[in-house]
């Protein structure tokens, strides 16, 4: 059966099984999706791009999200309706991954695509569904190591260079990525796409509890910043 949602580059099947669960990658713009899509496995592995900054969906009505290209999409893909009572073996895809640009952009983008998550799928998120895949941010590369390492924050990066330091490598490399489409492709398949070699975070109502606390603080500073600059 063939999907129109626009954008989606759908994996040849969908069956179901333990051994070859499918799964929908969401990921940032189009450069993203050319790049996933040249080393994923096509026979379970669907990859839906999104432009833009998703809209926050945490106050949004279910008319806002219809009406937004994006969660429209999104939800097309899924194959449901919001307005009626899904079951779990409703949605399409077995795996919700988001993989999103290593970058403060990116960081975002994901945090508002689990807000959404959170608000109005919170059964699937409840349901260990839904997964984070963490692209690297730097390539740390030395004559010392045997092959790169990789970093995914700037405290990660700080760590690295420790470790290395005390081990008494000194010659280092640093090589950053400013997204997805700039990151090699055996680098991703290894490290964010393939089954036997990546490592995802399942996320939790907790993870999105925390980030609504972080836009919480940081409305709060806003207004108060605003306010002193009135006075």
């Amino acid at each position: 059966m063939r999907f129109s949602a626009p954008k989606l580059i759908d994996c040849i099947h969908d069956e179901r099984g333990v051994d070859c669960p499918t799964e929908l990658f969401i990921v940032e713009g189009d450069s993203a999706a050319s790049t996933i899509n040249r080393v994923r496995d096509a026979s379970f592995q669907a990859i839906l791009p999104m432009q833009g900054k998703p809209m926050n969906a945490v106050k949004a009505s279910l008319k806002d999200l219809k009406q937004n290209l994006q969660f429209a999409a999104l939800l097309e893909s899924l194959g449901i309706d919001l307005a009626n009572q899904n079951r779990e073996e409703d949605i399409r895809y077995e795996k919700i991954i988001l993989l999103f640009d290593p970058d403060a952009d990116g960081i975002h983008a994901r945090t508002l695509m689990l807000l959404f998550f959170h608000r109005w799928m919170r059964w699937w998120l409840d349901a260990g569904r839904i997964f984070d895949a963490h692209a690297p941010q730097w390539e740390i590369i030395s004559p010392a190591l045997p092959e790169p390492a990789y970093a995914a924050t700037p405290d990660h990066l700080q760590r690295v260079r420790q470790h290395l330091g005390e081990q008494g490598v000194t010659e280092i490399k640093t090589r950053r990525f400013r997204g997805l489409g700039s990151i090699d492709g055996q680098i991703l398949k290894d490290r964010c796409v393939d089954p036997k070699s990546r490592a995802l975070t399942t996320l939790t109502a907790e993870h999105a509890q925390m980030a609504m606390e972080v836009f919480r603080d940081l409305r709060s500073v806003g207004r108060g910043a605003a306010q002193n600059g009135m006075e």
